[in-house]
């Protein structure tokens, strides 16, 4: 079965989340991004959500997961939550 981990950071608006993402991209470090600004109980630690199957986060955070290329940033991710930028640290298909 396949497993993934990943983290991620949310927020509220698009418009923040596409900030925070050309922050991260630009050299900025995604852990301390995701502790000064990620709503998530999380963002303690550094968005990092463990390990997970297919089925146990919301289905568009999901898809997201289980198809993007590990390590890559991806995002605004839209969710009934709010937005997420999401990176898949590893994954096992």
């Amino acid at each position: 079965m396949a497993r993934a981990t990943a983290r991620h950071i949310l927020v509220s608006s698009e418009a923040k989340c596409n900030e925070l993402k050309a922050a991260i991209e630009g050299g900025a470090d995604f852990a301390q991004i995701a502790k000064e600004n990620s709503s998530c109980p999380s963002s303690r630690d550094g968005g990092n959500l463990g390990s997970f199957g297919p089925g146990q986060m919301v289905r568009e955070f999901d898809q997201v997961v289980f198809s993007a290329p590990v390590g890559e940033v991806q995002g605004p991710v839209k969710t009934q939550f709010g937005y997420h930028l999401v990176e898949v640290t590893s994954r096992q298909d």
